[in-house]
């Protein structure tokens, strides 16, 4: 499956679970939701999986951790918050550099209305 494909499945349950529970709640619930879709649609899917830095041909284990991992090709960081910083795009554009992976989605769930709180990253796709 291609990463496109990936990315609209996802960006299809975001608005399912948008369009039930609505905004406010911890991201945690909307990971667990998002995963439990996702294992009903037969995508396999990793959660806060560690990302390393290698330096000087040394895995550094740092602290980063993504969210999910669809399919070992897509990331999706999810966030629950007022306004999504200009950090967060450059969170996610780093983590998938650091992994070699092509497409991120980045989901802030804490809005009126889901379409604008979903965000494209990508990384040479």
């Amino acid at each position: 499956m291609h990463e496109n494909e990936i990315a609209r499945i996802v960006v299809d349950i975001c608005f399912q679970i948008h369009k039930k529970l609505g905004p406010g709640l911890l991201e945690s619930v909307y990971e667990e939701i998002l995963c439990y879709e996702l294992r009903k649609r037969g995508l396999s899917y990793s959660r806060q999986k560690p990302i390393p830095v290698i330096w000087d041909e040394v895995k550094l284990e740092i602290g980063f951790r993504s969210d999910v991992i669809v399919e070992n090709k897509v990331i999706v960081e999810l966030k629950s918050v007022e306004n999504i910083t200009p950090v967060f795009p450059k969170i996610v554009l780093t983590y998938l550099r650091l992994t070699g992976l092509k497409l991120g989605l980045l989901v802030n769930f804490n809005v009126a209305l889901i379409k604008d709180g979903i965000k494209r990253i990508v990384n040479g796709l």
